[in-house]
């Protein structure tokens, strides 16, 4: 019987890589006056849902999903948060 999940994939990039739009936001933060504000970094935020057997091919799935699409493996890491979503068996 096919689940259906919900997905949160946060992607950032590995500590080693720069960032240039993360010091680009840290540079106009501090220009607003916000010099407390260190080490800023961007990353990408995707929520997606999916149906699978069960939990664990649903996460087989997502790892496919990010090293293939979602994330550079070679300068990016990700992580991803899943839910199960209930369905409503004869809801009309």
């Amino acid at each position: 019987m096919n689940r259906k999940y919900q997905a949160r994939i946060y992607v950032t990039l590995r500590p080693s890589v720069l960032d240039p739009a993360g010091t680009a936001v840290q540079s106009g933060l501090s220009h607003m006056g916000y010099e407390n504000v260190e080490q800023v970094r961007i990353g990408k935020y995707v929520e997606l849902m999916l149906t699978a057997d069960d939990e664990k091919s649903a996460k087989e799935q997502l790892d496919k999903i990010c090293d293939q699409l979602l994330a550079n493996p070679v300068i990016e890491n990700y992580r991803f948060d899943l839910v199960e979503v209930a369905t409503m068996v004869g809801a009309n």
